[in-house]
């Protein structure tokens, strides 16, 4: 078995969680959700952002809106729906399901 790719797995396992948590603090430009997921090697390729937030996006998660930018062309910042807030709020309880159950689990000892 492969150690590399059973990481990236659970790392996309949580990407779209984290990525609505980002959002949820207000407007946010895409480049810094990738510099953010990038420093705490969440993500480490572009590739993988875009289509999850136009996924995010068609499902009415999120929506986003052009401003424009003093140093190009106008940029697309991102907030979270009534709905997509309402998600997040049941991704959260399932975290922190999640994360009990697999403390419990990984802290037995025989």
């Amino acid at each position: 078995m492969n150690l590399e790719n059973t990481l990236v797995q659970m790392r996309k396992g949580i990407l779209e969680y984290c990525i609505m948590h980002i959002i949820s603090r207000g407007e946010v430009y895409a480049s810094d959700m990738l510099e953010e997921l990038t420093s705490v090697k969440i993500m480490v390729v572009e590739g993988t952002l875009y289509p999850l937030l136009t996924r995010l996006r068609k499902a009415g998660l999120v929506e986003y809106k052009w401003v424009e930018s003093n140093s190009g062309p106008p940029r697309k910042y991102y907030t979270l729906t009534d709905a997509g807030n309402d998600f997040l709020l049941n991704l959260d309880a399932t975290w922190k399901d999640l994360v009990n159950s697999t403390e419990k689990i990984t802290s037995f000892k025989n």
